[in-house]
């Protein structure tokens, strides 16, 4: 995905590496409760194979890096803010990590989860 060439050699970052750090950022983000695949077929594979970039899709076309991310949000709180929480950290997080910019952090809710019923 991403490049970077040193007099000692080259740097390659993967999609998968920016997934995962993605996914961390928004599990630890205030009102996630989880993400989601964001397909069936996607839902049905990770039954079988713990996936650490479920709902995380990253384009990259050479110039451009977009996160899209299928977030599962707790009952109760603010979607928009929640989802606006999201994206910057997100963003934050892959910047501070890949030392490049994030041009895009697509956050879509792809449901509601009441987590403690106390």
């Amino acid at each position: 995905m991403t490049g970077e060439t040193t007099p000692i050699g080259s740097i390659h970052v993967s999609p998968r590496a920016v997934a995962t750090i993605a996914y961390q950022a928004a599990l630890e983000s205030y009102g996630v409760v989880g993400l989601a695949p964001k397909n069936l077929i996607n839902n049905l594979t990770n039954v079988l194979v713990k996936d650490p970039t479920q709902g995380v899709e990253v384009q990259y076309d050479g110039e451009n890096i977009i996160i899209n991310m299928y977030i599962v949000i707790e009952y109760g709180t603010r979607i928009k803010s929640v989802a606006r929480s999201v994206a910057n950290t997100v963003r934050y997080h892959v910047e501070k990590a890949l030392g490049m910019p994030v041009n895009q952090v697509n956050i879509h809710v792809s449901g509601l989860r009441i987590s403690n019923l106390d």
